[in-house]
């Protein structure tokens, strides 16, 4: 597979700091208290006033991105270190102490969104014709839209101070848990049990061997069984955490955060998750179909991932990044120049390891400071499409950069447009290039498991965080209430197609997303949906296409989804707008069938 030889596949942080001991990461976190007493001394009171001008507005707000920025360049740096070792002492040290610095500093600056609220409507309109201020329109109305929910001052930093020993000790307990789990396996072509990384386990889901990839999801799988009781009481008080905050805020329901930070509409997300779960069938289809291919009298959950005959090519990771990079310059050599500058400025860490974070991610950064990626990349297919996948997100935050810190990153459901771009980009790159009518089965069978994870999959997951959530209002729940709401959100996408072992009743216990943001998993629905439409666009447009892409992904989020996407001709609201998407699914199922009859 890959080696160590071919390039160096760790990243290099040395561009934010030296090391977790670096006196200049000290004097950043020193400065950041200092700096945000200084901020609280001079502006406190005045954003609120009568008499608050356009110039002290915009210099408030140069002043309080400024501060963001000082905390942020640590807290990410510790994140990142983190993620790739968790095992180290130094690394949890300095998480635990940047987290309490910053939550210290905030409660300083508090008050400088809650007094930007009680700005009179109109007064506000007056502030926002000043160009400077101008160029924080997005942020200030976003901001002003959770006027509502928001409570005072005191009340807002008890929470905050609370959430410091509540919610975030739980997310990193859960964290640490689970990067810290160790596995005992036989790998195939191995004599003897070695300990394997979890990502190691999941990445055998794609072995030839039937009886393997049962085994070592399984393996997996149990293993998180054991620990029922810690990422029970995780999931469980971040249920009960947010619907006290529901409670307290008066949300009209315990999706209203989501939305308001994503700038969606309630009926449009429920619009398109009904419109998903109404083309379960596309995926049982297709599930029957790849059964069919395997030669399998019944088909299990470890069996959806299964290669295709007998060969189960692994890809070098030196020959993944040509692929992706070449499928980027095919769409335009400004993407590609972002995506390889990750290679060359060692911004990408490659292989899992015990104590590493399990997964995939793009770390956004802020301007100034290029985005890192996290891989844990063994060399299947999947794997190249998950380098594309990252690289996308990559790409989105490096031509964002032009934006300031409020409008840097995309808005939620925006978030998974470029990266799932970029896997499209890989598989229609592979695909026109290929011949061989074997091959090309492998390829849409690959891309249309990726649209099924993406799409039917992630709205089950939503389904089973809501239904977590609404059950725990009723109390405490067990894991076995866990496993069953899993097994039942689970069971309506499979049907009678699919045989879930019985160890993936615990398939709830390792999905972080759960643990890390509330429902967050709709917006993978929406970015795939989306990005099939912008396909379809630019199969139409052409090169005329590019250009626009390219603004789009340059604008961050310095505006609402809807007008972001406006100038490119979609229309979110659009009665059709999320069946258009599966039309395109159907398209890639007929065309797989045709090649499968010829």
């Amino acid at each position: 597979m890959t080696t160590t030889t071919e390039e160096n596949l760790c990243w290099d942080l040395s561009g934010l700091y030296a090391g977790p001991d670096d006196p200049s990461l000290e004097e950043d976190l020193s400065r950041v208290r200092k700096e945000a007493q200084t901020f609280r001394r001079d502006f406190r009171g005045r954003i609120s006033s009568d008499h608050l001008s356009p110039d002290l507005l915009a210099a408030a707000l140069r002043g309080y991105e400024s501060l963001q920025r000082r905390g942020l360049k640590p807290y990410l740096y510790a994140q990142l270190l983190f993620s790739a070792d968790s095992t180290a002492a130094a690394h949890k040290a300095l998480m635990a102490r940047v987290r309490e610095t910053w939550s210290a500093a905030s409660e300083e600056i508090l008050f400088f969104e809650l007094e930007i609220l009680r700005i009179d409507q109109e007064r506000f309109a007056d502030l926002l014709r000043d160009s400077e201020v101008a160029g924080y329109a997005h942020y200030l109305n976003q901001l002003r839209a959770h006027a509502p929910y928001t409570l005072g001052e005191e009340v807002e930093q008890a929470l905050k101070r609370k959430d410091l020993s509540g919610r975030e000790a739980f997310v990193q307990l859960f964290d640490e848990l689970t990067s810290s789990l160790h596995f005992t396996f036989r790998m195939p072509g191995e004599e003897e049990e070695r300990e394997v990384a979890g990502e190691e386990l999941l990445a055998l889901l794609h072995h030839p061997e039937g009886e393997v990839r049962e085994k070592a999801f399984a393996t997996f799988l149990e293993r998180y069984a054991e620990n029922a009781l810690v990422l029970t009481s995780c999931l469980n008080n971040l249920c009960l955490d947010h619907a006290k905050e529901v409670e307290l805020r008066r949300y009209p329901d315990i999706m209203t955060p989501t939305h308001l930070s994503s700038e969606t509409e309630p009926a449009m997300v429920e619009k398109m998750m009904e419109v998903t779960e109404a083309n379960y069938g596309l995926a049982r289809e297709y599930f029957d179909l790849k059964r069919r291919l395997l030669g399998l009298d019944r088909m299990k959950n470890t069996d959806v991932y299964a290669p295709i005959g007998a060969e189960n090519r692994l890809f070098p990771f030196a020959e993944a990044k040509t692929m992706v990079l070449e499928a980027f310059r095919g769409f335009s050599p400004q993407l590609a120049a972002a995506a390889e500058a990750f290679f060359t400025e060692r911004r990408i860490d490659v292989l899992p390891h015990p104590g590493k974070t399990g997964g995939a991610f793009c770390m956004g950064m802020m301007p100034g400071h290029q985005p890192y990626v996290l891989l844990n990349y063994t060399g299947n297919l999947r794997d190249v499409s998950t380098l594309a996948h990252e690289l996308g997100h990559g790409v989105h935050f490096a031509l964002s950069q032009g934006q300031n810190l409020f409008h840097y990153h995309a808005p939620l459901p925006f978030a998974e447009t470029a990266s799932v771009f970029g896997e499209m980009l890989l598989t229609r790159h592979l695909l026109d290039r290929e011949t061989d009518r074997e091959v090309k089965i492998k390829l849409l069978c690959g891309k249309l498991e990726d649209i099924i994870a993406t799409t039917f999959r992630q709205n089950a997951l939503t389904r089973f965080e809501l239904a977590a959530h609404h059950k725990r209002a009723e109390g405490l729940l067990s894991p076995e209430d866990f496993c069953t709401l899993w097994w039942e959100e689970n069971r309506k996408l499979f049907g009678d197609a699919v045989e879930m072992i019985e160890p993936y009743r615990w398939g709830w216990s390792y999905i972080s997303h759960f643990i890390h943001a509330r429902f967050y998993c709709y917006s993978y629905v929406f970015g795939e949906l989306l990005v099939l439409a912008l396909y379809q666009k630019y199969r139409e447009e052409g090169a005329a296409f590019v250009p626009r892409y390219l603004e789009l992904l340059g604008k961050g989020g310095s505006q609402k989804p809807a007008d972001l996407l406006r100038p490119l001709g979609i229309d979110l609201a659009g009665p059709d707008f999320w069946q258009k998407g599966y039309d395109f699914v159907r398209g890639l199922l007929d065309e797989l069938k045709g090649l499968v009859e010829e």
